[in-house]
């Protein structure tokens, strides 16, 4: 039966050049191999449900699967293959293969310069050019099946039942090409409507062929090798392509993309793993990070015929979007590959999951195909993942990568929690709880210590600072810590935890003496302020914003975090102190002295426990780092405000450093897309994180970045509502 298929697209603009350092670099890289093998870890310890993953196995087992593999956080959670087969089985990809081989062969044209996305096909097929009308079609429409080019299958009937150019293009003794550059019609205007086209996409790997004149390799088999499979570790006898073998046209090995493709089912998720990561591959940046999201993002062009039964996605450039919601239960920046009989191969990467399954049709027939693939596949799956984010995808942070576990630098080993605040000195002041600071240590072990650090997060040099009317004794629960730093005018002020609830104490001379004021009594059990730039530069106004879970204590999460902000003259008093609310209708916030009366400003049942915020001047966004838990799950949402509305930058389950229970992105070493994480745990792997441990992480940004909405110094009052 036939499949009705789309891809996916987006921004059409600004990439072609990024790409050109990338073409040099191909075959070195190429050369040099890859040294990755998968690791697999039990689902729960990866955010999904293990018996559910069972449960879906156990249906899909009934629905003529015979691979499934399921892969979160680089991760294989779940692998399950049918009496018989195994993971070297070869799976016929059917259409798949026109991500695996025509997109990626596409990808590396384009990610090359060799071939422009809008090119008019007819500047790689010269027969084009003087026909009226396929003169008009081009690159993207090609890639879309938006071409107008008549399929070569008929409704009802196999390939064998076909006749005339249709039985030839699928037959084993003409030569394909030859049948969809010169025999198929065009039956309707280019661009004016979707119409899945098989001899269209063999058009494509004609055009695509034809543009590798002169390159190191000129065919696609050769260049999938050398810039995709080698590197990736995919070796030769995990992939095939080419039904009987290649055409010759031309003067050119031409191979279908369209079909006749076997691999591996772990070879299909390699192929995945480097689409979710951007084209980078263990470091190596194979292909440009700008044309991979080009590929997998909505390429504007008509979408397909739609029903409930069967919810046929977007097209972009030989792969599948999810980025109007159609598939209702999956993130929208899922993105997908299919072929006849459900193969299926799904990426996630808000969620960081790959999925393949191999087999026959889920439903018997493919009539339906998105609407069983969404039934028996998507829906179920994502009922398997436990630890789905309560935001969106942010549009301004694509994802957020670490550096190498190797590469964490641990001082003060044996103290942790360390909230920091950048100070009018150009120093950066920190209070750590249960240990003995930074080297050469204290007399004695401190609940409550003070620290200050100089340099870099490249050089750093760390020393404690020793105050008799601020340090406190007690382990654990028992004695009293800080959750919060902040430098305002000079002062330095620390939220303080453990004491019932909190208390706000403040030093005048760098954290040597320190006097101590009110307490919360309801609420902001662990309050941490928003920081700004150095002594508070760049506030966004007068006030000083303080976020905290909504419960009396840091030692559990709870379902939402609570906002207050106080003009920073009146930071001591307690009478002085405005509750968010809500927002009103316009979206501005409402304000409330009434502590009763405070509403969420996040709301995450279950998972809101230790948190820490900073604005991000360059992107212009307010960036909260909050655990979910004490061992390891964590996340960093962002907003335009400090009140939201929120979306997704990073979302962990388990961040692999069991027992990390501590997040902070100190102002003073954000330097564009490079962060560094200061955070504690516990030991793990030998390795014991009970430190001032520095993490690097990069923020890959989506490109252009919005304006924000204010200026850091536009006077919030302007557009905030005073609650009752």
């Amino acid at each position: 039966m036939r499949l009705t298929h789309t891809i996916c697209r987006g921004r059409r603009a600004m990439v072609e050049a990024a790409a050109l350092f990338l073409v040099v670099a191909g075959a070195s890289v190429a050369a040099a191999g890859s040294a990755f093998t998968w690791q697999t870890a039990s689902p729960e310890s990866q955010g999904m449900d293990g018996a559910k993953l069972d449960t879906l196995r156990d249906a899909l087992a009934q629905r003529r699967t015979r691979a499934l593999v399921v892969i979160r956080n680089d991760r294989i959670v779940y692998e399950w293959y049918a009496p018989g087969h195994g993971p070297d089985r070869h799976w016929h990809t059917a259409s798949l293969a026109k991500q695996l081989l025509g997109g990626m062969s596409l990808l590396v044209a384009l990610n090359d310069g060799r071939i422009r996305v809008d090119d008019p096909a007819w500047k790689y097929i010269p027969a084009w050019e003087a026909d009226p009308v396929k003169s008009q079609i081009t690159i993207r429409h090609l890639a879309t099946h938006s071409s107008g080019i008549e399929d070569a299958n008929s409704p009802g009937k196999s390939h064998h039942q076909l006749e005339g150019w249709k039985r030839d293009f699928w037959s084993a003794t003409a030569d394909p090409f030859s049948v969809a550059l010169n025999q198929a019609p065009v039956v309707f205007p280019p661009g004016a409507g979707y119409a899945y086209s098989n001899p269209g996409m063999a058009a494509l790997a004609y055009a695509v062929t034809a543009s590798l004149r002169g390159a190191p390799q000129s065919d696609l088999r050769a260049l999938l090798k050398q810039r995709i499979m080698d590197p990736i570790g995919v070796p030769p006898s995990d992939w095939r392509i080419g039904y009987e073998g290649p055409s010759q046209l031309d003067g050119m090995k031409l191979y279908a993309n369209w079909g006749g493709a076997t691999c591996t089912a772990r070879a299909v998720a390699r192929v995945a793993r480097l689409m979710l990561r951007r084209g980078d591959w263990q470091g190596r940046q194979l292909l440009t990070p700008a044309w991979v999201e080009e590929m997998v993002s909505y390429a504007g062009t008509p979408l397909p015929p739609r029903s409930a039964d069967n919810p046929q996605p977007a097209a972009g450039l030989c792969w599948y979007t999810n980025f109007d919601g159609v598939w209702a239960s999956l993130p929208r920046d899922a993105f997908a590959g299919a072929g006849a009989g459900h193969q299926l191969l799904l990426v996630v990467p808000s969620l960081d999951l790959i999925v393949v399954r191999m087999g026959e049709s889920l439903e018997g027939n493919d009539e339906e195909f998105w609407g069983g693939s969404e039934r028996h596949v998507f829906d179920p799956l994502m009922r398997a993942i436990a630890d789905r984010s309560p935001y969106p995808p942010s549009d301004i942070i694509r994802s957020v990568s670490f550096a190498p576990v190797s590469a964490i630098v641990r001082h003060a080993v044996g103290s942790d929690n360390w909230p920091i605040t950048w100070g009018d000195d150009d120093r950066q002041y920190a209070g750590y709880g249960d240990g003995w600071g930074f080297a050469p240590g204290t007399d004695r072990k401190l609940s409550l210590g003070f620290a200050k650090i100089a340099g870099s997060a490249d050089d750093f040099r760390g020393a404690n600072v020793r105050s008799a009317s601020g340090e406190r004794e007690g382990e654990g629960e028992r004695g009293p810590k800080a959750s919060g730093m902040l430098m305002v005018d000079g002062v330095l002020y620390m939220w303080v935890r453990n004491v019932g609830n909190s208390q706000l104490a403040w030093s005048a001379d760098h954290g040597r003496t320190w006097q101590w004021g009110f307490r919360f009594d309801t609420s902001f059990g662990c309050p941490t302020f928003l920081n700004f730039g150095r002594n508070y530069a760049g506030a966004r106004d007068d006030y000083v914003y303080t976020y905290s879970p909504d419960g009396p204590s840091a030692y559990e999460s709870y379902d939402r975090l609570v906002l207050a902000r106080v003009r920073k003259e009146r930071l001591r008093d307690r009478s002085a102190y405005e509750l968010f609310a809500s927002l009103d209708a316009s979206g501005r916030p409402i304000w409330t002295r009434d502590i009763t009366r405070r509403g969420a400003v996040f709301e995450y049942p279950g998972r809101c426990a230790r948190t820490d915020a900073v604005y991000h001047p360059e992107i212009k966004r307010y960036l909260l780092a909050l655990a979910f838990d004490r061992d390891g799950g964590w996340g960093i949402f962002d907003a335009p405000e400090p009140w939201g509305p929120w979306t997704t930058a990073y979302h962990a389950a388990n961040w692999n450093l069991r027992g990390v229970h501590s997040y902070r992105l100190p102002s003073k070493w954000i330097d564009g897309s490079t962060l560094h994480l200061v955070f504690s745990g516990h030991e793990h792997d030998g390795v014991d994180y009970d430190a001032f441990c520095v993490r690097r992480l990069r923020l890959d940004l989506r490109s252009p970045v919005p304006s924000a909405r204010h200026d850091s110094r536009t006077p919030a009052r302007a557009r905030d509502q005073q609650g009752p």
